[in-house]
């Protein structure tokens, strides 16, 4: 059995590795955090009324926003963002 600075040694390590691909994520994101954060407020308040199933009110956002929904769209896509109400369930959970 490992000791207690061994077991203490091996989670800050997992942390280390765990930050650092978070980091990674993060910088091949192409949409800024605040920018995402904006976004999903901007679905929450929006799809009260239902999703139609289509990416039109995130599309409508980026349009809003000069943001390159080229790019966007399909890192969301990547996430399990392919309609509005999955752009809010999958990625922000992401």
């Amino acid at each position: 059995m490992a000791s207690q600075a061994e077991r203490d040694r091996r989670k800050a390590l997992a942390r280390e590795i765990a930050d650092r691909k978070r980091l990674e994520a993060e910088a091949r994101m192409p949409i800024s955090k605040e920018d995402l954060a904006a976004l999903f407020n901007h679905l929450d308040k929006a799809l009260v009324e239902g999703c139609d199933h289509s990416l039109r009110l995130t599309r409508a956002f980026l349009v809003s926003r000069s943001l390159a929904e080229d790019t966007i769209v399909p890192w969301l896509a990547e996430y399990g963002g392919f309609c509005d109400c999955e752009v809010l369930a999958n990625v922000e959970d992401s």
